[in-house]
């Protein structure tokens, strides 16, 4: 109590001086309801002094650009993910600058996958990694969102990727996607170990990494080495303060609920969608790593799949960006914090993975 305390009369204190400091401008009170909502008063908040000026810029892009629009129907998919796809164009083009790889397309399992590997050679072919890219489920592609996320983590870990082509929504819906991820991976452990495979993916790509651990274990499939579960939680829903905190930090306005295509009359908590609500399935998760940024709407899901996942006793690493946006290891590659991100993965997987 007294630290409330304590703390109230700082805040009183400091709301005192910017008071006076903005003496000129109408002040307006911050009020809680009954139902425990926050109501607060327009306000401009500042970048985050403690981030880096490219993400800031970044931002500020995000700002001025445009929106795409979001397709009318159906048939206006293929027009929307060309769109979203020129946001990977440099961003590829400039990885595949830094980073030596060789980039070959193979059928595995029966999925269009592409292998990434670095030109300087595998340090421990023992080893390979399955990116699942992001997307929302309805867009994203292996040559843009998927090269992303697998360049730099193929390059500096001197491993081997595999990112795979999952179908999309809406022409697909779960749980085609967790079948495309498992048919990969069962193919693969024709050659390798389970415990050293290991998976990963942003955004829609950590949710479907979650849902793959998932999927495995009704299918009695052996259960990976470790997985990366990045810009996202393992629940499929943008729920928690993060749905709104996140949203508005990143200059978006906050949309009206709606159902994602992929997830269709599909329950939100089914157990294969959202694992993270079941304890007894988490438990039974390999080391987890988990990385997210202050202002990405999926926060929130990625602190409670933390947070559940130890309370599971899973081995688990929460990693939190200050001043990031959503997906930014992938969509903000020439901020050092992405950088800092993919080492990170890197070094994880080089902890977690077996070694023969």
């Amino acid at each position: 109590m007294m630290g409330v305390i304590f703390l109230n009369a700082l805040l009183s204190v400091t709301s005192a001086i910017a008071a006076d400091e903005t003496s000129s401008q109408t002040q307006q009170r911050v009020t809680i309801d009954a139902s425990g909502t926050v109501h607060i008063p327009a306000l401009a908040i500042p970048f985050s002094p403690l981030a880096s000026d490219q993400a800031k810029q970044y931002l500020i892009g995000i700002g001025k650009a445009s929106d795409s629009q979001s397709p009318k129907s159906s048939e206006d998919f293929p027009r929307y993910r060309r769109e979203f796809d020129v946001g990977f164009v440099t961003q590829v083009q400039s990885l595949r600058s830094q980073f030596a790889v060789a980039i070959k397309s193979e059928t595995i399992g029966g999925i269009r996958t592409e292998i990434i590997e670095p030109t300087a050679g595998v340090s421990n072919k023992s080893r390979v990694l399955i990116n699942v890219h992001g997307g929302g489920f309805v867009v994203g592609t292996l040559e843009g969102q998927g090269r992303a996320e697998s360049i730099p983590i193929a390059a500096l870990g001197r491993i081997k990727v595999v990112t795979v082509d999952y179908r999309l929504a809406p022409e697909h819906t779960f749980p085609a996607a967790s079948e495309d991820v498992a048919a990969v991976y069962k193919e693969l452990l024709k050659t390798y170990r389970p415990e050293n495979i290991g998976i990963y993916g942003c955004s829609a790509g950590g949710m479907l990494t979650a849902q793959a651990v998932a999927w495995f274990q009704v299918h009695h499939l052996p259960r990976p080495g470790a997985v990366g579960v990045l810009c996202a939680g393992a629940i499929a829903t943008e729920d928690g303060d993060s749905a709104y905190t996140g949203t508005l930090l990143f200059g978006q306005q906050i949309p009206e609920r709606a159902v994602n295509p992929y997830i269709g009359s599909t329950d939100i908590r089914n157990p294969l969608l959202s694992p993270g609500y079941y304890p007894n399935m988490l438990a039974k998760f390999p080391p987890t790593l988990i990385i997210t940024s202050t202002r990405d709407q999926l926060m929130s899901g990625a602190v409670y799949t933390h947070t559940q996942l130890v309370k599971a006793g899973v081995q688990a690493e929460l990693y939190v960006w200050e001043g990031m946006t959503h997906g930014f290891i992938s969509a903000n590659t020439n901020a050092p914090e992405a950088r800092e991100a993919w080492d990170v993965v890197v070094k994880f997987f080089e902890n977690y993975l077996g070694r023969k």
